[in-house]
């Protein structure tokens, strides 16, 4: 494990339902500029990554329009039906040139407010672990169990004092990360993260607290909020 290369993954395959828009979320705008330039500039620019890849949609026909797309230290795959698939396409793209301790640090595409601050403090927090772990936020609100009723009825208050609010980047060795979502593929194992997937091979990740204004633009609000963060920095 002498000096490993640190690499970025950017699943953005995914056609974003929920902001009923049309074009996918990652290419909606902030000041004129795509989600998806403005995430992998501030990401990129912001740790000193050894090379990119963007996992995209077949039927993508926006990503040649973007400031990314003219980036030398991007490249492309092509993405998979759900998460897990566009991070494993895009992990074995990186197969010729990844070591298998080198870092990966996976980011949603559409999560554009990243901290250069968090990400030092991701990468310094886990640069010696085995295994690597995730930004996360405290949940801070008080957390209420429904039922299935419409409207639904509280069941129970959750105690939040252990619980938090998974972010991205998640950051894992290459070797360890390829194995863990091959295994949950193989045993048909619900994936919503990186973190999922190395919990059930048993790797259990670092929480690193990172900030709360690293929000995923999910939607339509998200959007003005995302642009209000981003002007604060």
């Amino acid at each position: 494990m002498t000096n490993p290369r640190f690499w970025l993954i950017v699943p953005a395959a995914g056609i974003g339902q929920r902001m009923q828009a049309e074009c996918p979320k990652q290419y909606l705008r902030i000041d004129r500029r795509f989600i998806l330039d403005i995430t992998l500039s501030r990401t990129l620019d912001s740790a000193p990554f050894d090379g990119c890849v963007v996992a995209l949609h077949p039927d993508d026909r926006w990503w040649p329009d973007t400031e990314a797309s003219g980036d030398s230290r991007i490249q492309t795959c092509r993405g998979g039906s759900e998460r897990a698939d566009s991070v494993l396409a895009a992990l074995r793209a990186l197969a010729p040139q990844a070591d298998a301790d080198d870092w990966v640090l996976v980011h949603d595409a559409a999560r554009p407010c990243l901290h250069r601050d968090d990400l030092v403090r991701l990468i310094s927090s886990l640069q010696k672990h085995e295994v690597g772990g995730l930004l996360a936020s405290p949940v801070a609100d008080t957390l209420k169990k429904g039922n299935s009723a419409t409207p639904a009825e509280v069941l129970e208050t959750v105690d939040r004092s252990s619980l938090w609010r998974a972010l991205t980047p998640q950051m894992f060795r290459y070797a360890k990360l390829v194995s863990a979502l091959e295994l949950a593929a193989e045993n048909a194992q619900p994936v919503t993260d990186e973190s999922s997937a190395m919990e059930f091979s048993g790797n259990m990740p670092v929480l690193v607290e990172g900030r709360p204004d690293n929000i995923k633009v999910t939607v339509p609000a998200d959007l003005a909020l995302a642009g209000f963060i981003l002007s604060q920095f």
